[in-house]
């Protein structure tokens, strides 16, 4: 299938836009960036609130008096607790339309950051959790159905990767401030952290507030003209605004196997009687999403402290300025992967990073296995490796997936389809937040690394059985490709 899939879409492309050659085309492409940008600047806080208790952790811990057990519920939780707004997102999204979502997942975001500052034990912290993690759930389904909607097939992988970016963004914020206001009193300063994600939804919502709704949802409903105006203004050309618009009426109008409308019909086609080309969109879909957390980049993003400090970093604050870098070097590479993916493809990309992931899981559990837990020389190495191992992951596996699991969707289906995969994606997430210390404290932290190589050495075969090329396709015409 991934052999036939890269001969077939040039083809695709040039029907969609085969008069698009001008050297104007991503001046016209703004609007769409700039819509796909702020749905994109919703999931910023997302991203500081995952992030902000890899430094905040040890400041709670110290005023609260939490026991590691604790710490670690706390520190995973909001993946769990995301399951719960990320399963009906799909449902809200198509009740509300996409920027409706949107705006709620920042109100629940604001609610949820102020709730965490003013937390005064552990049952309130576990609480404001959730709060927090209903914004973020609505927010990591949305903005990705959003972005792909609105996008060209020419730069669609580019816009919809303004997830990953923006998601790292806030990742380096929340290392930022985790260094910034350590120097406060202990029962002070991780209260300010989290207070100051309380500022930015605000302004956030009010920018969603304006941008159009997405032509897909907007043919759904019947508002044809509507879509053709969002359409007009999002398109490369005039030609292909007819082409879209005329494959969306197609779409949205599409018989579906189970009969009748509404979300029923959605769920019958998803997991009841699903067609073979949708079957195998699922198994890509959750596989994707399933290898981009077990390969345990989690364990790296919420544990970098933790792993530091074994390898002999000898202060708070040295491993906090370590962790800053971290963040510098995953956003950019980021943005190497984001321009990249229509350049290069998906699968080239995805089949790059996770074996550079396997082999960089590899080399920090042997540096953690031979350096010794106070050896200057061991901590500079295992930061390289991590540093390395960051790139690897953020080139590929950090963009593409959200980009790929969502543009193979149908339309009918691509709200719910995308809520289902992001719940494997963050139950995945958990998991792996949520064992690292006990995993840790029965295999050791090196022996951690090993599983998870093993585990990325797995994802590469997959992605290599599994997934065809997608670049260049318009998002009606991925059903064609997984029915062969």
């Amino acid at each position: 299938m991934p052999h036939d899939g890269d001969a077939t879409a040039v083809p695709l492309l040039l029907s969609s836009a085969e008069s698009d050659t001008t050297a104007d085309a991503p001046r016209r492409n703004m609007y769409a960036f700039a819509c796909a940008t702020l749905a994109s600047m919703t999931t910023i806080l997302m991203g500081y609130n995952l992030a902000l208790m890899s430094g905040a952790q040890l400041f709670i811990r110290e005023d609260l008096g939490l026991t590691d057990a604790e710490v670690e519920v706390l520190t995973g939780s909001m993946n769990v607790f995301m399951l719960v707004s990320i399963l009906v997102a799909g449902w809200a999204a198509d009740l509300l339309g996409r920027r409706g979502t949107l705006m709620l997942a920042n109100a629940f975001l604001m609610a949820g950051a102020i709730a965490m500052s003013l937390g005064g034990s552990y049952a309130e912290l576990m609480a404001a959790r959730f709060v927090t993690s209903v914004g973020a759930g609505f927010a990591r389904v949305i903005a990705p159905v959003y972005n792909a909607e609105i996008s060209p097939a020419s730069s669609r992988g580019v816009l919809s990767s303004l997830l990953d970016i923006f998601i790292n963004v806030g990742i380096m914020l929340s290392y930022v401030s985790n260094y910034a206001f350590a120097g406060m009193p202990v029962h002070l300063g991780w209260r300010v952290m989290f207070a100051a994600g309380a500022i930015p939804p605000v302004f956030l919502a009010a920018a969603v507030h304006f941008m159009p709704e997405s032509p897909r949802w907007l043919a759904m409903r019947g508002r044809h003209g509507e879509a053709c105006a969002v359409l007009m203004r999002t398109s490369d050309t005039q030609a292909e605004v007819e082409l879209r618009l005329e494959e969306i009426k197609q779409a949205a109008g599409a018989p579906h196997p189970g009969g009748g409308g509404g979300a029923g019909a959605v769920w019958r086609k998803l997991l009841v009687q699903p067609s073979t080309s949708v079957r195998r969109i699922l198994t890509c879909v959750f596989g994707l999403q399933f290898f981009q957390h077990a390969v345990g980049i989690e364990a790296i993003l919420l544990y970098t402290p933790l792993v530091l400090k074994k390898a002999g970093m000898p202060s708070n604050g040295a491993v906090l300025v370590a962790t800053i870098a971290v963040g510098v070097v995953k956003t950019f590479f980021i943005l190497v992967g984001t321009l990249f993916s229509d350049r290069l493809g998906r699968r080239p990309l995805l089949l790059a990073s996770t074996a550079g992931v396997a082999v960089t899981q590899t080399l920090l559990a042997l540096i953690l296995c031979v350096g010794g837990a106070t050896s200057a020389l061991s901590a500079a190495a295992c930061l390289a490796a991590v540093l390395a191992l960051v790139a690897a992951y953020s080139v590929g596996l950090g963009p593409v997936v959200p980009t790929y699991s969502t543009e193979i969707m149908p339309l009918q289906l691509r709200a719910q389809g995308t809520s289902l995969g992001t719940a494997v994606n963050r139950l995945t997430s958990g998991v792996v937040s949520m064992t690292f210390i006990s995993l840790a404290g029965a295999v050791t932290v090196p022996g951690c690394f090993f599983l998870y190589g093993g585990v990325a050495v797995a994802g590469c075969a997959f992605m290599y059985v599994k997934l065809p090329e997608t670049r260049g396709r318009s998002l009606e015409n991925m059903e064609v490709l997984f029915a062969k």
